[in-house]
C-alpha cells in the first residue's frame, strides 16, 4: 500500500513534497518524486513496502523512460500477467514487481489492461509519447483517488487532505454533498465534500490530455447482478463446492507477500471462512490471526474468535480493551479521517489495525461477504416490507409508525426497537430508496430543517434511484445487493477499512472481492443467497462440515460500540457551523440525552463532520 499524488502545472517541489508528507502514514517506508518541465507534470509517491521490497521504488519507468507510474495497491495476478507480457517481448527490470507489470500492461493493452487485473489499485500512468495521464481505480474502489481540474491544471492524490495542501485548490464545501452525507451516512462517488473535487469512482478510468487540458472519465466495469439460468439448474452441493474452491484460491492469492501476513478474526462466518480457506493445505500454526475484544460482554466477540482460532490451531493473538478505549482514540482517528463518513465502527477497526500492525504488515479481512451474499439485516425485511406496503393503506402505516416511535429507546447495539423504527420510517418512501433511507442519519424533512432549505429526497438519493431502476436484477434481494455493492461497500465499508488501516501503515486485503468470487456471486439466484430467512445461504452450505455448526447458526453481530450511551454525554459543537440550523442540532441532542429518541446516527455524523472541518481550518 502506498500514497500517490501529483499535479499538472508549474513545477514546485515544496508543494509536491508537502502533498506527499500529508499522507506519510500511507507510505512510511520511502518516497519518490518526478518533475517534467516540458509537460508540467509532477508526481509523488509514498511507499509501504509489500512486494519486491528491493526493486519496487516509484515513480517507476519502462526501458526508455517514456512511460512511468505512481501506484497504490496490489495486483494478485501479476505473475501470470508478467509471463504473458514476457512472451509478447516485454523486458522487465525488476524481479517480481507488480508495479512494473502495470507499465508494460498499459503499453500492450492500453485501457483494456484494467479488465485483466485482479487486485486493488489506484494509479496514475504518465505517457510521454501520447502526452497524457492515465488514471484508474479498482472495481470496488478499495484504493482511493481524488482529483480536481481547473485553469488548465490538474491536481490528484490518494487523500483529500493531501490534495488540498496544494495552495491553488479551492476548499468550497458542496451543499449537495452535505445533503447526501446526511442522507446516506457517507458521500457517494464521484462527489466529495468539496464542490470542485471529485472521487474517481470504482471501476472507472480517466484520461487527461496534456495539450488540451481535458479529461475524459469512462467506466470499464460495473457491479451488476446478472441472472444466469444455468446456475439455477446446478445442484446446491456443486455450487457450494465451486464457491469453496474459488474462495480458497482468492485467499491463497492474498497470502502471498514479501512481509508477514495475518488474518483479522472476528468470529463471524466471513472471517472464519477466510481462516478455513487459508488453513487448507497449510500448517495451521503458521497462520497468524488477530482479534480484539471488550471487557463489556454486550460488545465482546473475542471468545468466539478465540474458539475459531483454537479450532484451526492458528497462531492467535488477541487484546482486550475497556470499551472506553475506543472513545479515547476517537479524537485521534477523527483528526486523521480523510473525509467525513459516519460508520462509528471505524474506532474498533482502528484499534484492531493498530494491534495487528505490531506483528504483521498485511492482514486479510472479511469485507464484501455481507454485500455479495445478502448478509445484512435489511435483506430479511424486504419481503415483509413489500407485503406491508401492499396490504396497508398509507394512513394506517402513518398511524403505526407514530405508535412505534413512542416505544422506549434501547441502548443496545442494533436493538429491536431501533431496527423497527428505522424500517417503518424507510417504508414511507418508494422501494428504490428503502435501503439508503434505512441507513440514513436523517430523513429528508430533517435534512431540510438542518440545512435551512428545501430538500428533494429524489435529488439526495438520485444515485441509488438510478441504479435501482437500471438494474437487471429480477427481485428485491438482487436490486438491494447492487445497492450495497455499488454504494455502501465502496464509500462506507471499504473507505472505513482503508482509512483505519492506513493510519497505522497496515495493508488489508479482501478475498471476497476477488474477481472470480464476485463474478460467481453475481450469477447466483437470489434464493441461494437469502433462503427462507437464512442469510448467506450458499456460503454457509459451502462451509458446512468445515466450520462448526454452532458458528454457522449464529446470528450476525457487527463490530459495535455503545454509541447510544456515549453520545448522551458527548459535547456537541454548533457554533462553528453557521450554515446549519443550530436549534435543530440542539433539539436532536436534547432528545437523545433524555432518552426520548435514539438520534445516534445523526449525532455521530454531526460530530465527524465538525471534527473534520475543524481539522482543516
Amino acid at each position: 500500500m502506498c500514497g500517490i499524488a501529483g499535479f499538472v502545472g508549474q513545477e514546485n517541489s515544496e508543494i509536491l513534497r508537502g502533498m506527499a508528507d500529508a499522507m506519510r502514514h500511507r507510505g512510511p517506508d520511502g518516497e519518490g518524486y518526478f518533475f517534467c518541465n516540458n509537460n508540467r507534470v509532477s508526481l509523488a509517491h509514498r511507499r509501504l513496502s509489500i512486494t519486491d521490497i528491493a526493486g519496487g521504488d516509484q515513480p517507476m519507468w519502462n526501458e526508455d523512460d517514456s512511460v512511468g507510474i505512481v501506484f497504490n495497491g496490489e495486483i494478485y495476478n501479476h505473475l501470470e500477467l508478467r509471463d504473458e507480457l514476457m512472451r509478447k517481448g516485454h523486458i522487465f527490470k525488476s524481479d517480481h514487481s507488480d508495479t512494473e507489470v502495470l507499465i508494460h500492461g498499459y503499453e500492450e493493452w492500453g485501457s483494456e489492461l484494467l479488465i485483466r487485473l485482479n487486485g486493488m489499485f489506484a494509479f496514475c500512468i504518465y505517457d510521454k509519447r501520447q502526452k497524457q495521464l492515465f488514471f484508474a481505480r479498482d472495481r470496488f474502489g478499495k484504493k482511493p483517488l481524488y482529483y480536481t481540474i481547473f485553469d488548465q491544471q490538474l491536481v490528484f492524490a490518494s487523500e483529500l487532505k493531501a490534495l488540498i495542501t496544494h495552495p491553488a485548490v479551492k476548499r468550497e464545501i458542496s451543499p449537495i454533498s452535505l445533503r447526501k452525507y446526511f442522507g446516506y451516512g457517507f458521500i457517494p462517488a464521484p462527489y466529495t465534500l468539496y464542490k470542485n473535487i471529485s472521487k474517481l469512482p470504482g471501476g472507472h478510468f480517466m484520461i487527461y490530455r496534456l495539450e488540451q487540458a481535458k479529461a475524459i472519465v469512462s467506466s470499464y466495469w460495473q457491479f451488476r447482478i446478472i441472472p444466469d439460468n444455468s446456475y439455477a439448474r446446478k445442484s446446491e452441493d456443486s455450487l457450494a463446492e465451486e464457491l469453496r474452491n474459488i474462495l480458497t484460491s482468492a485467499v491463497k492469492r492474498r497470502m502471498i507477500a514479501d512481509v508477514p501476513v495475518g488474518i483479522f478474526l472476528s468470529g463471524g462466518i466471513d472471517s472464519s471462512a477466510i481462516l478455513a480457506c487459508a488453513s487448507s493445505g497449510e500448517p495451521s500454526d503458521r497462520i497468524r490471526t488477530f482479534s480484539i475484544g471488550f471487557r463489556e460482554k454486550a460488545f465482546d466477540e473475542s471468545h468466539v474468535a478465540r474458539a475459531m482460532a483454537n479450532f484451526f490451531a492458528s497462531d492467535h493473538t488477541e487484546e482486550i480493551f475497556g470499551i472506553d478505549c475506543a472513545k479515547l482514540v476517537a479524537e485521534h482517528v477523527l483528526e486523521m479521517l480523510d473525509e467525513p463518513m459516519g460508520d462509528s465502527s471505524i474506532l474498533p477497526t482502528y484499534l484492531l489495525s493498530q494491534f495487528a500492525k505490531q506483528s504483521v504488515t498485511v492482514a486479510l479481512g472479511g469485507d464484501g461477504g455481507d454485500e455479495l451474499f445478502a448478509g445484512y439485516a435489511p435483506f430479511r425485511a424486504l419481503k415483509a416490507a413489500e407485503l406491508y406496503c401492499y396490504m396497508l393503506p398509507k394512513a394506517l402505516r402513518t398511524f403505526i409508525l407514530a405508535s412505534v416511535n413512542r416505544l422506549p429507546v434501547s441502548e443496545g447495539y442494533l436493538s429491536f426497537d431501533f431496527k423497527l423504527k428505522r424500517t417503518l420510517q424507510g417504508l414511507e418512501y418508494p422501494s428504490s430508496v428503502w435501503n439508503p433511507v434505512w441507513l440514513s442519519p436523517l430523513m429528508a424533512d430533517e435534512i431540510s430543517e438542518l440545512m435551512n432549505m428545501p430538500v428533494d429526497w429524489s435529488e439526495v438519493y438520485g444515485d441509488a434511484i438510478h441504479a435501482w431502476h437500471s438494474s437487471d436484477a429480477e427481485d428485491l434481494i438482487g436490486k438491494s445487493i447492487e445497492f450495497y455493492g455499488k454504494f455502501y461497500l465502496q464509500d462506507s465499508v471499504l473507505t472505513k477499512v482503508d482509512r483505519a488501516s492506513m493510519m497505522v501503515g497496515l495493508e488489508v486485503r479482501a478475498p471476497f472481492l476477488d474477481n472470480e468470487v464476485v463474478e460467481f456471486s453475481t450469477r447466483l439466484p437470489s434464493n441461494l443467497k437469502h433462503h427462507r430467512g437464512v442469510s448467506k445461504y450458499l456460503l454457509k452450505k459451502a462451509m458446512k462440515g468445515i466450520l462448526p455448526d454452532d458458528l454457522l447458526a449464529r446470528p450476525k453481530k457487527g463490530f459495535g460500540i455503545p454509541l447510544t450511551n456515549w453520545l448522551k454525554t458527548w459535547p456537541i459543537t454548533t457554533s462553528d457551523q453557521s450554515n446549519f440550523n443550530r436549534q435543530f442540532v440542539l433539539k436532536m441532542n436534547k432528545q437523545h440525552s433524555s432518552g426520548s429518541r435514539d438520534n445516534r446516527l445523526f449525532l455521530w455524523n454531526w460530530i465527524v463532520l465538525n471534527k473534520y472541518i475543524s481539522s482543516i481550518t
